[in-house]
């Protein structure tokens, strides 16, 4: 087991993305960043905002979502963290809103964030922790996926992501001792 070091929350910086679905990973950040009351502060040399709860630090990229991996390797490299002590918390297309799973490595499904992450520390042996947004095709929506990561979920979806979102939260003390498997356990399972 190895605990993470660097937990990054993927989004988009502003307030025209702040309720957006691709946001999941700020929303997840934002709220263990309360629980654990650490203050997210600027750090230029990190591209994003950042704090520190004891050996762990929390990250939100300051650069649009393609550009994530900046960040994310700008911090492993100061702090020296390997891929295997970082989770990546992301939204997700291939889960249902409110469907959550644990992972490490694979491949990126697509999403800009993971693939740059992957490129800019040069494997994709990282943890990854994935909120599901549901597809426009699942969710029986005609929109183009660019658009509708882009846009907030409807009021029962954005209820299920926030529901997952406070699971992952209970679930902290598995992710923070580096236990995947119980955390596994406990999390992909249906919500109580």
């Amino acid at each position: 087991m190895t605990p993470p070091r660097l937990i990054v929350g993927l989004g988009n910086p502003g307030p025209d993305y702040e309720d957006t679905r691709h946001n999941a990973g700020f929303w997840f950040i934002d709220r263990l960043a309360a629980d654990l009351k650490v203050s997210l502060a600027p750090q230029a040399k990190f591209f994003g905002e950042a704090g520190r709860a004891g050996d762990v630090w929390l990250l939100k990229p300051a650069t649009f979502m393609n550009r994530s991996g900046q960040a994310v390797a700008a911090l492993a490299r100061f702090y020296k963290i390997t891929p295997e002590e970082v989770l990546v918390v992301h939204d997700e297309l291939d889960l249902l809103p409110g469907a959550i799973r644990v992972k490490q490595g694979g491949g990126n499904g697509g999403h800009n964030g993971l693939k740059d992450i992957q490129a800019q520390l040069g494997t994709p042996n990282f943890w990854r922790l994935r909120l599901g947004i549901g597809h426009p095709r699942s969710l029986e929506l005609k929109q183009e996926v660019v658009d509708f990561v882009l846009h907030r979920p409807r009021a029962d979806e954005q209820r299920a992501i926030d529901e997952a979102i406070d699971r992952c939260r209970i679930a902290w003390p598995k992710l923070a001792a580096g236990d995947y498997a119980a955390a596994q356990q406990q999390l992909h399972g249906k919500p109580a």
